[in-house]
């Protein structure tokens, strides 16, 4: 295992993000700054997202989700989305044996059926023959949009209480239930490459306590080390979740008694 440089050294293994989203920005202009077109930026992305996979399975890192394609990016020229979704599919058969030996399970979030039906079936199909590999995650965005998130779970409530599938208070936990992640914990850590800072309708309910780390790296160039990198800046802030400093001091004491 190539340990990405000194970041690497510098990480605390016991305080490890138990979930990392990736915005993975800047395809385009890693393709436009070389005279080449959008689609070979696309295919230079895949060797980052081999990467950043891989690194996270070896640092037992139970979630990972990529925003690999939003509701907005489908509203591109149809040429670069068939040029996507023959990368989507290309990949998936090509990483299912890795995701088979090194036990990682696919889980799509998103309006995913509505892609293109044999892009469907084969993710149906990646999904069912990694069912059983548990010790890591990958949670692939498509035709994802935050918004359509919170839309969704909404609906799916009203039918639910229609339903007397609900009775009572709708609070936030029950809410949580409803979203395309249940069950899966909030990310601890997001990762947005290229610079740009906003956080582009992707998991809007779920980053709310979210540490959220800037790269400045296009995602073609991303590599491990920017990976750890980035887990290194959230080792090293305080996450408060609203409380000030010297109550987490005090629940930390409280705790280890």
């Amino acid at each position: 295992m190539d340990d990405g440089g000194n970041a690497f050294d510098k990480l605390d293994m016991e305080r490890l993000p138990r979930h990392v989203a990736v915005i993975m920005d800047g395809n385009g202009r890693w393709a436009q700054r070389r005279d080449m077109e959008r689609v070979f930026g696309h295919r230079a992305g895949v060797k980052a997202v081999r990467e950043t996979v891989t690194a996270c399975r070896e640092i037992n890192i139970p979630h990972l989700t990529l925003y690999a394609l939003s509701r907005e990016n489908l509203k591109r020229p149809k040429s670069e989305i068939e040029a996507l979704m023959v990368l989507l599919h290309k990949y998936l058969d090509e990483e299912l044996g890795e995701m088979l030996e090194n036990d990682i399970g696919l889980h799509p979030i998103g309006r995913w059926t509505g892609l293109r039906e044999d892009i469907v079936e084969h993710i149906k199909e990646i999904v069912q023959k990694t069912s059983h590999c548990k010790k890591m995650v990958l949670h692939l965005a498509l035709n994802y949009g935050g918004r359509s998130e919170i839309a969704d779970a909404c609906a799916s409530i009203v039918k639910a209480v229609a339903a007397g599938e609900i009775i009572g208070e709708i609070d936030e936990e029950t809410f949580s239930k409803y979203l395309y992640t249940a069950g899966v914990p909030d990310p601890d850590l997001m990762i947005r490459t290229s610079g740009e800072m906003r956080i582009s309708n992707f998991l809007l309910w779920q980053v709310a306590y979210s540490e959220i780390y800037f790269a400045p790296v296009l995602w073609p160039d991303f590599r491990r080390e920017h990976l750890y990198e980035a887990m290194l800046s959230y080792q090293q802030r305080e996450r408060r979740f609203g409380l000030t400093g010297d109550q987490l001091q005090k629940a930390g004491r409280n705790s280890s008694r």
